[in-house]
């Protein structure tokens, strides 16, 4: 209780009177000490939006909200608010467009994630079925699908004969996933899954890794990796390396704890979740494949 009334007076009235000292000390305002104080990155980043998201102001408030397309005339309007001048600190504009570039792109980037995980796998679509084949393609190249309904899908790791079931909880976005991977490294990920001891279900096992991508994004925990690895606006095809980097790490983690079974996945994908999610607590964290991809 004590924490709480102590963090409601800083926020409500200590925050401000200590930037206002600050400013008249400094002569800049806090989004510019933030701008020159920080390298672009994640801590950098993380700074502006707490401190655009805590003002009183509406218009620095609103600049979170802002498209792509007014992103300049929103920066115009934050410097106009905050009586900065281009000839006292000509990098501000620049690290101030940046740092809203990124944080705009994470909320965009979570909206086509949200609409991919929201649209429903129809094998009557012909798309879908063709991003289903495909996968098979890319994990069994030499092995032909005797058919479309067929208990070889299990030999890939779906759990019946017919694998648009398995997308019910991720929708397009488990299949998606899937298909845009680091095919060679898929494959030697698949043959991992396949050990007569060690073995575990290849798809079933990435849409629920989906779900963790998923969810790590939904709740902000994906910011610091985000702001860290693209100076600019993330977009899907970030959104799936990141998926690939858990896939491929996940696979290397179960198979050094040498779990007595698959029964006891849940477990493991806590105790690995609560890995990622420690890595994430990095300020500097970057969670990235260093492998090339391949075609």
């Amino acid at each position: 209780m004590l924490g709480y009334i102590w963090q409601y007076f800083y926020t409500s009235f200590l925050r401000y009177w200590l930037k206002w000292v600050i400013r008249l000390a400094t002569g800049k305002c806090e989004l510019q000490r933030i701008c020159s104080g920080y390298e672009p990155g994640a801590t950098r980043t993380t700074k502006a939006e707490y401190s655009l998201q805590s003002s009183k102001n509406k218009v620095l408030r609103d600049a979170l909200q802002t498209s792509k397309d007014n992103l300049e005339q929103c920066v115009d309007q934050v410097m106009k608010e905050k009586s900065v001048k281009p000839q006292k600190d000509p990098m501000f504009k620049e690290s101030l467009h940046l740092c809203l570039l990124q944080i705009t792109g994470y909320k965009s980037l979570y909206t086509s994630v949200e609409d991919l995980r929201k649209e429903v796998f129809n094998s009557e679509k012909v798309e879908h079925e063709a991003m289903l084949l495909k996968l098979w393609d890319l994990l069994m190249p030499a092995v032909k699908l005797e058919s479309r309904v067929t208990k070889q899908w299990g030999d890939i790791g779906f759990q019946g004969d017919d694998p648009k079931t398995d997308f019910r909880g991720m929708g397009m976005l488990g299949l998606i996933n899937l298909v845009e991977n680091y095919t060679e490294e898929a494959r030697q990920v698949l043959s991992h899954a396949n050990h007569p001891k060690l073995g575990y279900s290849y798809a079933i096992v990435g849409i629920n890794l989906t779900e963790m991508a998923y969810s790590l994004l939904k709740s902000g925990a994906l910011k610091p990796h985000f702001y860290n690895t693209i100076l600019g606006k993330p977009e899907l095809p970030q959104f799936h390396q990141l998926y690939c980097y858990l896939a491929y790490e996940f696979d290397q983690f179960w198979v050094s704890e040498e779990p007595e079974s698959i029964m006891q996945f849940n477990h493991y994908r806590e105790k690995f979740h609560s890995k990622v999610k420690a890595q994430l607590q990095d300020p500097n964290v970057s969670l990235t494949l260093t492998v090339q991809p391949k075609n």
